[in-house]
């Protein structure tokens, strides 16, 4: 039997962490919308380390048959966020002053934190 979106999702955090992102969150939002199930929040201390753990991701999501679906920003990507969207998961790469900007635990608290 397969792995379940919660488990591939505290996997992907487990991934984060040990690639030395730092204040690694899950939150179940399945509850608060249609579009994904959970919330990986990471945060980063340099554009190099979140290259590197965005490659772990994606790495990840091939090697247990997810698929990333392309996001449409209006501005180009900068060095403070990068969302990857897996559909059921959506991975928010993060430097400190960005999480703390947009404060995405405070914006989706009504979410389930899972570690």
């Amino acid at each position: 039997m397969g792995k379940t979106t919660e488990e591939k999702a505290l996997e992907i955090a487990q991934l984060l962490e040990d690639g030395k992102g730092t204040d690694v969150k899950v939150l179940d939002v399945s509850e608060l919308n249609s579009w994904t199930d959970f919330f990986v929040i990471c945060t980063v201390t340099s554009s190099t380390m979140q290259q590197g753990l965005a490659k772990q991701v994606k790495d990840y999501v091939k090697a247990n048959d997810m698929e990333i679906h392309v996001t449409n920003r209006k501005a180009p990507d900068g060095d403070d966020w990068n969302l990857i969207d897996i559909g059921p998961v959506v991975v928010h790469l993060m430097s400190a002053a960005a999480r703390e900007f947009y404060d995405l635990e405070k914006l989706w608290h009504a979410g389930k934190v899972l570690r």
